[in-house]
């Protein structure tokens, strides 16, 4: 009986702690898209429940889409080609430098010091190389477009992939690889036809991490751009008026620019789980 009590409660708890942390998770989404569909007044006051302590307005949509149009267009146009872009390049460098880390002895240089050299470069702080790359781009003649910040963003966003695919490929058997050799593959061809398909999981989810990275950027964006090439984070943070925030029109960009990555992960997600239930070898 007491045992009884004892697993009742625990499982009461349990429940408790994972209802708060939906409730701490979900909030900021729900005031988001509820302040989207208030009107200035509204914002300012204690109003959460549509109908009943606001009525709902489309006109902060309208504004949006009938005079920023353009410009909201080109900002997520603008973040989806830099985003893509950027991870798939540094998902590419990084994987081939993570097999080489995983499967090759470096007698010069040891391999748990070339990766430190890696994850390295995500211990500076970005405000601190910002300067250094406006000049270079600006000597370059790339400020302003998205060559830029595709390549700022492939540079910081490679070290999580050279680290997570150098793991992943160690984790494979090199077995495997080696049965390839013997039937003729050459090095690449390994590499090409067994170990990348093995590592599609990792690959899937490094891909993942490097957009989110690059699609949230604001600080080189925000220093490399200023008009053709801003993306949707220069556009979100442009809505601050000599009055203050408006707040109402930040919801509706935020919105705009959570859809895409919401896509891409659920677009994503069954080539993950497929990957993750299919065994390696078949037969």
């Amino acid at each position: 009986m007491r045992r009884r009590k004892g697993s009742l409660v625990t499982e009461v708890l349990v429940w408790i702690v994972v209802v708060i942390a939906l409730l701490w998770v979900l909030f900021p989404f729900y005031w988001t898209v509820i302040t989207s569909f208030k009107k200035p007044a509204d914002v300012f006051r204690l109003s959460s429940i549509p109908w009943l302590q606001f009525t709902p307005t489309l006109s902060n949509w309208q504004t949006e889409f009938t005079q920023r149009g353009p410009e909201i267009l080109r900002g997520i146009t603008n973040s989806v080609i830099i985003a893509i872009s950027a991870s798939l390049l540094a998902v590419m460098l990084g994987t081939l430098a993570g097999y080489g880390l995983a499967r090759y002895r470096y007698v010069k240089w040891r391999n748990q010091s070339m990766a430190f050299w890696f994850l390295s470069q995500r211990f500076l702080p970005p405000a601190a190389t910002v300067i250094p790359f406006f000049l270079l781009m600006k000597s370059l003649g790339l400020l302003d477009s998205r060559i830029a910040l595709i390549f700022v963003n492939t540079t910081f966003a490679m070290p999580f992939a050279v680290l997570i695919m150098k793991d992943m490929f160690r984790e494979l058997p090199v077995e495997l690889e080696e049965a390839a050799l013997v039937d003729g593959c050459s090095r690449f061809e390994a590499f090409w036809r067994i170990a990348l398909p093995l590592a599609a999981p990792a690959l899937v989810a490094t891909i993942i991490i490097c957009f989110s990275f690059a699609w949230n950027e604001f600080l080189f964006a925000l220093v490399l751009t200023y008009k053709h090439a801003t993306p949707m984070t220069i556009i979100i943070a442009g809505t601050e008026h000599t009055q203050g925030v408006q707040f109402w029109y930040v919801s509706t960009r935020l919105l705009l620019a959570i859809l895409p990555p919401t896509l891409l992960a659920l677009t994503v997600q069954r080539y993950i789980v497929r990957g993750l239930t299919m065994g390696a070898v078949k037969g």
